[in-house]
């Protein structure tokens, strides 16, 4: 009998799960710590585990599938590798649009004339002489290059020869807008492209750590990647299109929570390290979102499900607020490695550390906190970058890797690239002095919410009198915040809200009222409609009182800790193909392809070459993503307009659809 393997690689772990041919019940399942510095050694513990819960040898593994919430927690921290954009054609007034100078964050830009029209014809030459001198370099100063040009889903001409010149100069990964998205909207399509190239070295680390541990153990099977709109790919795609394996993680909980649940219409609530995600199932399928995704405040050209990701988990970083009287907490966006957690593996740096502050009298401004080096590229650095980097040769008190109050800027930027994380108190600590956890160091947790606890109000009274006071207030603060995400979501989602914030809605006075729910002149009770299906390791500890807060019929099913895992190998394989038909004149018709526009004099003839052309495209996608037994559907949308009587063509869009069951090693 064959098996698959499904594998999820989270912010703290990562899941794997063994389901039988017939993806009809678990037949064991593991998590292991995800390991930032090698990822294969968090893969492999999980891998491992499962095969012997299962009893399964790995040569009867027929296929592997992988999730991963890391390309989203990235952009949801604002992380990632140094990349370049090449930005052909456009005005400096693109770069403002779309938050493209925010993706960028000081990144380089080189700008160059060229790009075409709205009909795909050239406007202006491109200068390849000065793109090969820019993009030399540059080189070593980054981890690859983001092409976007002017109209390229016109014609992608510029930006297909700009990606031919910096592969032969530079070697490094480039992206190219067109490849992401058919739509118009240039900086947008930019945007998506400098967020792909920023993630491919992540996730070209996660596909290759699987490869090696498969490979070593004898699991020779094909390895697919979950989309973010739920769909599988194969890995060598995704290799050179991580962008779409943003909300991959999600949107594997979501195919899992229908798996093992059965509900049709509910809100999904996945609470992971970094992030909560929330969707809405409707009929027992997801929506796509069709904006695009929107994660970490960029919205992007990527299909995915209809998702609210907020920077919300069990290891958020606790912020203790200082402003008034009172003072209160906040939690996220950023994720923080638990004290608890570095413990485990630094106990005696860690302990001493908490023991030398906990003897002051005062509590000093990075007692508590650590920095952690991550390694990858570091190429860019400034001085005092570099210099901070070359001192954290392991892991060691922030206040220990500072040695002015100029270099936290530094700390904070390599905070950003990836190259460092911080260790401080979280809610899993929080968990572990309430004893709703006891996987790592709880002694080490004690003494850091304790010493967090003695921190100041404006009132200039302790926050809290000890541990256990402070250890609630955050796992309260995250019950709260976890409603406001689920309320977002479910106004959101209700028609009868439709223009209204939902963030403003969620928090709205009334609405929390209503929850209580109030009794008085006016009587005001609310509640969700639909129950809510809590997944992730830590629901079964916060979700009873977010149930009982919203009134709201909770569902913890079992194995709701892999839910991701399970949902990677019950997908199927769908790739789309999406052209336009123009017209720039009365009986000319012009078919927009990835290789060029070819020109016909007949509406029919025009619709009918593109059509054959996507249908083929998609067919070729769905193979090279893996799919056997392919259905294709294909869509029209023609625009026209009446002018004096007559129904004038405007413009068409086809979209071919080829969907089936991944290919599997044996059956």
């Amino acid at each position: 009998m064959a098996y698959f393997l499904g594998v999820d690689t989270g912010g703290t772990y990562t899941d794997a799960v063994i389901v039988d041919e017939a993806a009809t019940r678990v037949i064991g399942s593991a998590k292991s710590l995800t390991t930032r510095g090698d990822l294969a050694l968090g893969v492999g513990r999980a891998v491992d585990a499962a095969l012997a819960e299962a009893g399964v040898a790995p040569s009867e593994v027929a296929l592997v599938s992988l999730s991963t919430t890391l390309a989203t927690n990235a952009l949801v921290e604002g992380q990632g590798g140094r990349v370049a954009l090449v930005f052909i054609g456009f005005a400096d007034a693109d770069l403002e649009r779309g938050g493209l100078v925010e993706a960028l964050k000081g990144d380089p830009v080189i700008r160059l004339a060229g790009g075409h029209s709205h009909a795909g014809g050239e406007i202006a030459p491109l200068d390849l002489a000065r793109l090969e001198a820019e993009v030399a370099a540059l080189a070593d100063q980054v981890m690859g290059f983001a092409v976007a040009a002017s109209f390229a889903t016109r014609n992608p001409a510029h930006e297909v020869a700009a990606r031919e010149v910096i592969r032969r100069v530079t070697g490094r990964p480039v992206t190219c807008s067109h490849e992401l998205s058919a739509n118009l909207n240039g900086p947008k399509r930019a945007l998506t492209a400098v967020l792909n190239a920023r993630l491919i070295g992540m996730i070209d680390r996660l596909v290759a750590a699987c490869e090696r541990h498969l490979d070593a153990v004898g699991i020779h099977a094909p390895l697919m990647v979950v989309r973010g709109d739920g769909a599988l790919i194969s890995a060598a795609m995704v290799r050179e299109r991580p962008i779409e394996t943003i909300l991959s993680g999600p949107a594997a909980s979501i195919v899992g929570a229908r798996w093992l649940t059965g509900e049709k219409d509910a809100l999904v609530s996945d609470i992971g390290g970094t992030t909560t995600d929330v969707a809405l199932l409707r009929d027992g399928l997801p929506e796509i979102d069709p904006q695009g995704a929107r994660v970490g405040g960029f919205r992007t050209m990527v299909e995915a499900v209809a998702m609210r990701t907020s920077g919300l988990g069990g290891d958020s970083e606790v912020h203790l607020i200082t402003e008034g009287l009172e003072g209160g907490l906040r939690l996220g966006p950023r994720r923080l490695v638990p004290v608890s957690l570095l413990a485990v593996e630094h106990g005696a740096m860690v302990h001493a550390a908490l023991d030398r502050w906990l003897s002051a009298d005062a509590v000093g401004e990075f007692d508590g906190r650590f920095a952690i080096p991550m390694g990858g590229n570091a190429g860019g650095l400034g001085p005092r970058d570099r210099a901070v980097l070359e001192r954290l040769v392991q892991p060691m008190p922030v206040g220990q890797a500072l040695t002015s109050r100029l270099e936290v800027a530094a700390l904070e930027r390599l905070v950003a690239r990836g190259l460092v994380m911080i260790s401080g108190v979280t809610p899993s600590d929080a968990s572990h002095v309430l004893g709703r956890l006891a996987a790592w160091d709880g002694a080490a947790a004690e003494k850091a919410v304790r010493l967090l606890a003695r921190r100041r109000t404006g009132r200039g009274e302790r926050f809290a009198p000890d541990a256990p006071v402070l250890a609630q207030g955050i796992v309260d603060q995250l019950t709260q915040q976890t409603v406001d995400c689920l309320l977002e979501a479910a106004f959101a989602e209700d028609g009868a809200f439709a223009g209204e914030a939902p963030e403003a809605l969620a928090r709205h006075p009334l609405v929390a009222a209503g929850l209580r729910p109030h009794r008085g002149i006016v009587e005001i009770t609310a509640r969700l409609g639909v129950p809510v299906i809590g997944l992730g390791a830590s629901a079964p500890s916060y979700y009873g009182a977010v149930g009982e807060r919203l009134g709201a019929r909770m569902v913890l099913p079992a194995h709701a800790g892999v839910a991701n895992a399970i949902g990677a190998v019950v997908g199927q394989v769908s790739q789309r193909a999406t052209g336009t038909v123009t017209s720039p004149a009365e009986g000319r018709f012009v078919v927009h392809l990835g290789e060029g526009v070819q020109h016909f004099a007949d509406q029919d003839a025009a619709l009918a070459a593109l059509e054959a052309a996507l249908v083929e495209e998609a067919r070729s996608r769905a193979r090279l993503a893996g799919a056997e037994d392919q259905r294709v559907t294909v869509t029209r949308d023609i625009r026209a307009a009446e002018v004096e009587g007559r129904q004038m063509f405007i413009e068409a869009v086809l979209t071919a659809t080829a969907s089936g069951r991944p290919r599997v090693a044996h059956s």
